[in-house]
């Protein structure tokens, strides 16, 4: 063949190891990848037929022309600039100029967009003689397209760089020589008149965002040299296209985890041994008729009701109906993503045909550092390193290589995690994919065919709720059904997220009515979208509540507990508390052995022993000898979703719903007197009626301003709506009691409702609206930092700056993340005595005025040993060091911060 000017560019390189080929010529990078997108859209498989539905093209000529730019995802590797990066590979290869440089923030994936802007796609490119009646108009209908697809590294490229300061002229000659023939290759019968209506583009808006997710995969697989030996011989793109690309590419695809055929739902006990009779919500989720659309499903239910089986039989039989081929499990916390991730092992496989290999991945910030993860994954060729984890290593850095119960190269990122059959996580790691951080798409893509289930939905403040209403709105409009749960919904809440759903769906919200009745099941669209749902007797009863006005009527109470043989839980409004209240009651001369500290700023070595006690002590399979007499101090990590139960409740006071969610953690289990678990159907608890103790101010007519100060100034600092504690304390009080689940629905939106304030103290209305500013206010900064997902892929659809991190929740005060070093005989040492992620579990997350405090702590002679350190752990580099000298406690599993 005559040598093509493109084959003097190489587009990957070896970093040097002496093996194979030292690069890898443009050229044929660019066909990989466009190789391994033929394989993912295939037009019979549903991620192609949706795309094409959506766009109102054929799935064929979808392919076709989304290969064909793939093919064009790397021009901007023709930039003698970015040539310039490797000088060492061959003397065949165009030669560095010097005055051209490159840098990270003009990326080659933006240089190849503003090179097709600026030049290409005003050049005679020409086009095959059957296309003729195109002209050259079509080339500029191709701008979006190529928009996407050099999108690849998972952020919209710039646009309007000077490419003259990075390309050279015959940088341009050999760029659209590389089109003319890629043109030639893929578009030889291909019927350009769809893409010249001016409707596509508007319908690709929409669907940008999943190609964009199309892109980054295909970009990744097609880098991997295990599939795609490097070429530096040049080749017709034909022949390296059929002879090559196609069939390695159908390797790397190949290898993927194969989508696994789901299974029918048959009968409960089929995914739920344990369970002998189905509730009256499971037996709903069994009954309810589906359409054939994306649905949304609001299960509000007592907790202990079985929401979590039910929702997974609705998934089961959405997945069946074609409407699925996973689930993603989006939680409040990283404790509860570990608890349920450990629930979901013995269940997720029985969704899928027997002999399949479903994978199951846990996704947030701290997987690598959960047991039950790391036994999941065999990490057998680069294992992910202290560093990885501290440093937040990227995928296209590492790639891992084993599998056992889910795949390793799902399983080496949280950005890629989300592609796996079965993925349970916090909540963010959903929510980043309605953020402009890097790779959402690929975030976006991996929940499409997927049922969204987010657990105790009621938990989330103004701004995260906000986000969920964007992510409601984006996963139905790509197809995805949603099942939400809660123990209590205020109504304006409910509408919210139905209206968001809608939204997505292009369809008009239906009318929801009165929300009078309790439980309530929400299905829509559907024929009948509300249905009032009986819950199961076991957990009908009545709760007791009695206030305590200071703490020291808190620690006689817990004395009582104690002498009666019963475990307690303290829920305490703030850290600070939860320690201060921890050494009180040792100073009282509580045993310290009957004592235990959970709260969310323990080194992670701590928190996890925490965790797992916890879970011991007080789970389902707890015994009288783990309970008695035992008394836990805790924050709001133990509110919600993990499996606890309390022979005695306390709170601090706090908004209604958290409170009914609290009190769910009160004689959770149906025990005997002594506290042995019993399982028998139809049999009540033993342990006599439960009791909620509320530690809060007296709610007078006559509060002032200062009615939760000194005691309590915790508690508004957190719960800043000072009306609606008021509201909860008053109607608690005033009853002197509730009823589950008569009451729920009455205590909710007395106190939530519009009509509620009007019983405020006018004393409080200030506090009350400012805390309604508050609401405004992160109302407003969600629909700032929320992707305009209509606008498109594009740089103007959110803040895309690269040192802009948005976050997913916010808070009150930075935090700084610090690792512990013991010092050891002249040594800083990791806190964490293991011998894997020793520094990781060793770090700690400080409210910034914390740190400062204890960095005046740190002796002089120190500061150099931390430097030197710092140093020698890269991973530590961002990382603060607070050492401790020996025999010093600042986190234990038993301790607060003592600094």
């Amino acid at each position: 063949m005559t040598e093509k000017l493109y084959c003097k560019y190489w587009g990957k390189a070896s970093s040097d190891d002496g093996q194979g080929n030292s690069y890898h010529l443009l050229p044929y990078h660019c066909l990989d990848v466009a190789a391994v997108g033929w394989q993912l859209l295939k037009p019979d498989k549903p991620l192609c037929k949706q795309l094409a539905k959506q766009l109102e093209v054929e799935s064929e000529w979808l392919r076709t022309l989304f290969v064909f730019c793939l093919a064009l995802h790397d021009l901007g590797k023709f930039a003698h600039a970015f040539q310039g990066l490797r000088q060492d590979l061959s003397i065949d290869l165009v030669k560095a100029n010097p005055r051209m440089t490159y840098s990270k923030s003009e990326g080659h994936d933006s240089l190849g967009f503003c090179l097709w802007q600026e030049t290409l796609q005003t050049k005679p490119l020409g086009q095959p003689p059957s296309n003729e009646s195109a002209g050259n108009e079509w080339l500029s209908h191709l701008e979006p397209w190529l928009e996407i697809v050099t999108g690849h590294h998972g952020m919209p490229p710039k646009t309007k760089l000077r490419t003259q300061n990075f390309f050279e002229v015959e940088d341009e000659q050999a760029a659209m020589a590389f089109v003319q023939d890629a043109i030639a290759l893929f578009l030889g019968d291909f019927d350009f008149q769809p893409l010249l209506d001016k409707a596509l583009k508007k319908r690709l808006k929409t669907v940008s965002w999943q190609l964009a997710g199309v892109a980054v995969l295909a970009d990744w697989l097609g880098s991997n040299q295990d599939h795609f030996k490097y070429c530096d011989k040049p080749k017709d793109l034909d022949v390296y296209w059929r002879e090559i690309a196609l069939k390695k590419a159908a390797d790397a695809v190949n290898a993927l985890p194969k989508t696994p055929e789901v299974t029918a739902f048959q009968n409960i006990k089929d995914l739920f041994p344990f369970i002998q009779q189905p509730t009256p919500l499971q037996k709903y989720a069994i009954a309810e008729p589906l359409t054939k659309q994306p649905q949304l499903f609001i299960l509000e239910d007592v907790t202990g009701a079985g929401k979590t089986e039910a929702a997974l039989i609705l998934t089961q039989r959405l997945m069946a109906q074609g409407l699925a081929d996973g689930l993603y499990i989006a939680l409040p916390t990283m404790a509860t993503a570990n608890a349920m991730y450990k629930r979901l092992g013995d269940v997720y496989r029985k969704f899928y045909q027997s002999g399949s290999e479903p994978s199951l991945i846990l996704a947030h910030g701290a997987r690598e550092l959960s047991q039950a993860f790391r036994d999941s994954v065999v990490l057998a060729k680069q294992p992910i390193t202290d560093g990885d984890y501290l440093n937040g290593k990227n995928e296209e850095d590492q790639e891992l290589s084993a599998t056992a119960y889910c795949n390793a190269w799902l399983a080496d990122s949280r950005k890629k995690a989300l592609l796996a059959d079965v993925g349970v996580g916090t909540l963010d790691q959903a929510l980043l994919a309605v953020l402009p951080a890097r790779h959402q798409s690929l975030r976006l893509l991996g929940l499409g065919r997927k049922v969204l289930l987010v657990d105790e939905v009621h938990a989330y403040d103004s701004y995260m709720q906000k986000l969920l209403d964007a992510l409601l709105e984006a996963h139905a409009r790509q197809g995805g059904s949603v099942i939400l749960l809660s123990a209590t919904l205020p109504q304006t809440m409910r509408e919210t997220l139905v209206n968001a759903f809608h939204k997505g769906l292009g369809q008009a919200a239906p009318t929801l009515s009165d929300p009078a009745h309790y439980p309530l099941a929400t299905h829509t669209p559907a024929a009948t979208v509300e249905q009032h749902i009986d819950t199961r007797e076991a957990v009908k009863r009545t709760v007791n509540i009695q206030r305590l006005d200071s703490e020291d009527e808190v620690i006689a109470q817990i004395r009582l507990a104690i002498a009666a043989g019963q475990c307690v839980c303290w829920i305490r409004n703030t850290v600070k508390a939860a320690r201060q209240s921890y050494q009180n009651l040792l100073d009282a001369g509580i045993d310290a052995n009957r004592l235990s500290l959970f709260h969310s700023r323990f080194a992670m070595i701590d928190r996890q022993e925490i965790e797992n006690r916890t879970l011991r002590y007080f789970g389902d399979g707890s015994t009288p000898e783990h309970r008695k007499g035992q008394v836990l101090i805790a924050t709001q990590v133990v509110e919600q979703s993990l499996d606890l139960d309390f022979d005695v409740m306390i709170t601090d006071l706090a908004p209604i719903d958290l409170i009914i969610q609290r009190a769910g953690r009160l004689m959770r289990h149906v025990r005997d007197a002594q506290g042995n678990r019993i399982r028998q159907e139809g049999v009540k608890d033993q342990r006599g009626t439960p009791a909620l103790y509320l530690f809060s101010p007296d709610p007078t007519e006559d509060a002032d301003a200062n009615w939760l100060k000194p005691d309590h100034a915790g508690t508004q600092a957190i719960y800043p709506h000072i009306g609606q504690l008021w509201l909860t304390a008053k109607h608690l009080l005033e009853r002197g009691q509730f009823t589950m689940p008569d009451d729920a629905r009455d205590l909710i939106e007395g106190v939530y409702s519009f009509d509620a304030e009007a019983e405020i103290p006018d004393v409080l209305l200030d506090g009350s609206m400012q805390a309604t500013s508050k609401t405004m206010v992160q109302k407003s900064m969600a629909d700032l930092n929320v992707l305009k997902l209509n606008k498109g892929y594009t740089r103007s659809s959110g803040d895309w700056d690269e040192e802009t991190r948005i976050p997913t929740r916010l808070t009150e005060e930075e935090t700084i993340s610090v690792a512990l070093a013991i010092l050891e005989n002249g040594q800083l040492k990791p806190y964490a005595k293991v011998e894997s992620y020793a520094w990781a579990l060793s770090t700690v997350k400080l409210p910034e005025h914390q740190w400062k405090k204890a960095q005046q702590q740190i002796p002089d002679n120190l500061k150099a040993l931390i430097e030197t350190l710092k140093a020698e752990q890269k991973a530590l580099r961002w990382i603060e060091i607070l050492p401790l000298e020996e025999g010093q406690v600042i986190y234990s599993s038993r301790h607060g911060f003592m600094g």
